[in-house]
């Protein structure tokens, strides 16, 4: 099976993967301020990308991964773990899920929101990577998230995939370009 596309700088791939894809199919961006993963949500043009490879292995890719994630919060992206899917949280969604599933939350910047259906409401909290964070909490059932900035993951179980592509493929609630806080200058031009 041919890849479509083959995006990054090239500087990792194996040169006899690289041979056994056409050239047209490959598309390379030499700059290094930015990491493949970043190049790649830049340039593809989906309503939500399945990111997998990205969690476990090396911990500076899977941070550099949740960086990206938010750093491009306007471009839906759901990252598959070992066994969870983890996503930067829209500014809304509904999860149809299973009383007792983890519904974990991790804040990437300081952040708040809302919920229903959650054991632990988040209302009222005020996350913070260095002083509070959501990790653990469980579904009573159906659950509601509305975060009011762009910076929260959302870690739940990857049987739940199906459900966070639905959401942003149906045209559920996403951040819009540059919405992310403490937006780094945009990237040379390519």
């Amino acid at each position: 099976m041919q890849p479509d596309a083959v995006i990054g700088d090239m500087d990792s791939a194996p040169p006899e993967a690289l041979a056994r894809v056409p050239e047209a199919r490959q598309h390379r961006f030499t700059e290094q301020q930015f990491t493949d993963f970043d190049k790649a949500l830049r340039h593809v043009d989906a309503p939500v990308v399945i990111g997998a490879g990205f969690c476990g292995g090396r911990v500076d890719h899977q941070l550099a991964a949740f960086h990206t994630l938010l750093y491009r919060a306007d471009r839906p992206c759901v990252l598959l773990a070992e066994t969870e899917a983890v996503v930067l949280a829209p500014p809304e969604i509904t999860l149809e899920m299973a009383a007792g599933d983890v519904v974990s939350l991790f804040p990437l910047v300081p952040v708040t929101g809302r919920s229903t259906g959650l054991e632990w409401p988040i209302d009222g909290l005020a996350f913070d990577p260095a002083r509070l964070t959501g990790t653990s909490n469980r579904a009573l059932g159906r659950v509601t998230l509305a975060m009011d900035a762009p910076g929260m993951l959302l870690i739940v179980p990857r049987a739940y995939l199906t459900l966070l592509v639905a959401h942003f493929v149906q045209g559920g609630a996403r951040w819009p370009a540059r919405a992310a806080p403490h937006t780094p200058p945009p990237p040379p031009s390519e």
